[in-house]
């Protein structure tokens, strides 16, 4: 059992205030979720050229013994010379100018402690482990402003609690995916998809779909596509909601079994996998109320 959340504001003028609506969505997911707890927010996209990555840091309480200004001062030396890094205890928010693909493989030759969690133009991704409140406290969630955003409350059930095995899970750029549910042939999933060079960073089934998704709209199909042939691949229970540099997107198994339930309004569009989580939102006496179908693609775009 997980809790997940999205969050989708329609006017420019509510950005500002994407986590403080957020905030007490995800901590009202919980007890659906005590072990660890993730949040991707999209934001305005950085500027032609540039890129972005989440980075983590394992060392040390809130990254206490990790040294990201000598992280910073060698990426400009030795990798790119626009490298910049923002930080907010163990993760850092780190701009560049050079590929995506080599800064990452810079890090990982030179700076193996450190973890990519999410790389694009909008994409901002903090996950760890422990209660939601305290992570969304550690990394400010409140304060975190943009267009839209993911987050996931975690209960593992087959996989270790760790940061890898968090949500939300990413691939490629921009693209990230929670899971409320448990696939049954994740190990299918990965022997087809390792053949082609896709590597996966831990062993928690939720990663095996988000890769296969991302690799279909490699292959050219678009998000719809790609989570029709989804359909068709995956075994087992599932309630997916998504995330793109200008769209969030949800889908449940044929069978519906985990839930969900969405509220839109002029405002917002705010998803849960229970009422009490969008219980607090404004005007939400007033929304349009719906529990989403089975296999039945809803997206919203900004």
């Amino acid at each position: 059992m997980c809790g997940i959340v999205g969050l989708l504001v329609k006017k420019p003028a509510l950005r500002l205030r994407l986590g403080e609506l957020m905030l007490p969505m995800l901590i009202g997911m919980t007890e659906r979720g005590p072990d660890s707890a993730g949040m991707a927010v999209f934001t305005e996209p950085v500027a032609d050229g540039l890129h972005k990555l989440s980075l983590f840091s394992g060392e040390g309480a809130a990254g206490a013994k990790y040294d990201w200004a000598a992280l910073e001062a060698k990426l400009r030396a030795n990798c790119d010379p626009a490298a910049r890094l923002f930080v907010k205890a163990n993760h850092a928010v780190l701009g560049i100018a050079r590929p995506v693909a080599e800064v990452k493989a810079w890090l990982k030759a030179n700076a193996s402690v450190i973890q990519v969690l999410s790389s694009g133009t909008s994409i901002d991704l903090y996950k760890d482990v422990g209660l939601p409140a305290d992570i969304a406290r550690r990394y400010d969630f409140g304060a975190l402003a943009g267009t839209h955003l993911v987050g996931h409350t975690r209960m593992a059930t087959e996989s270790a609690v760790t940061v890898e095995n968090a949500h939300p899970y990413t691939a490629g750029l921009d693209w990230c995916l929670v899971h409320n549910g448990s696939l049954s042939n994740p190990h299918q999933l990965r022997r087809q998809l390792e053949p082609l060079g896709i590597e996966f960073d831990g062993d928690c089934d939720t990663e095996a779909a988000c890769r296969y998704l991302e690799w279909r709209m490699r292959e050219g199909d678009d998000l719809e596509a790609a989570l029709h042939k989804g359909f068709e691949a995956f075994d087992g229970f599932f309630t997916f909601l998504m995330g793109t540099r200008d769209k969030l997107a949800l889908v449940r198994d044929p069978f519906a079994c985990k839930p969900a339930i969405v509220a839109e309004t002029d405002d917002y569009v705010a998803i849960a996998s229970e009422f009490r989580s969008l219980a607090h939102l404004p005007d939400v006496k007033h929304a349009q109320l719906f529990e989403p179908k089975p296999e039945h693609i809803y997206s919203w775009s900004i």
